[in-house]
C-alpha cells in the first residue's frame, strides 16, 4: 500500500467498540492511516462509558458521532473490520476483511469497558504492524 491505507471499523451502533478502535488507530497511526467507522443501525450518540475509558488513555472520542454504514465507505477501504456483531458488509474483491469478537460495551460499567478497550488496543497495535511498512 503506497498511500496511507484506509481502515473501516463496523459495529451495529457505531457508539462503542468501533469508536474506541477508530480512536486508537487515529492516535497510534497518525497520518500514516485513514480511519473510518460506521454502524448498520447507528445510535444517537457515543457510549459515555466508552468515552470515559478512552479519556483514561488520553484519547478524546467525545466529538465523534455514530454514522450509517455505506457501500461507498466499504469500497474506499483497504481493511474492513467488523466488531463481533454479525454485521454483513458489502464484499469487494481485493480488500482485507476481519471480524474481531469483542463484548459489547453497551450497558456495562467502566471496569468491563476497560477490558474491552485494552483488548482493542492490542488488536490495533498488531494491525498497525501488519499494514504499515516498518
Amino acid at each position: 500500500m503506497a498511500e496511507a491505507p484506509t481502515v473501516l471499523f463496523v459495529c451495529v451502533h457505531n457508539a462503542g467498540r468501533s469508536q474506541m478502535a477508530a480512536g486508537y488507530l487515529r492516535a497510534l497511526g497518525g497520518d500514516r492511516v485513514e480511519v473510518l467507522s460506521a454502524g448498520s443501525e447507528p445510535a444517537d450518540q457515543i457510549n459515555a462509558v466508552a468515552v470515559a475509558a478512552m479519556a483514561e488513555e488520553g484519547i478524546d472520542i467525545a466529538g465523534q458521532a455514530p454514522r450509517i454504514l455505506s457501500t461507498e465507505s466499504v469500497r474506499q477501504s483497504d481493511v474492513v473490520i467488523t466488531m463481533g456483531c454479525g454485521d454483513v458488509c458489502p464484499i469487494f474483491p481485493g480488500k482485507r476483511y476481519e471480524d474481531w469478537e469483542l463484548d459489547d460495551p453497551a450497558g456495562q460499567g467502566i471496569e468491563s469497558v476497560r477490558v474491552i478497550r485494552d483488548d482493542i488496543k492490542r488488536r490495533i497495535e498488531k494491525l498497525l504492524e501488519e499494514i504499515l511498512p516498518a
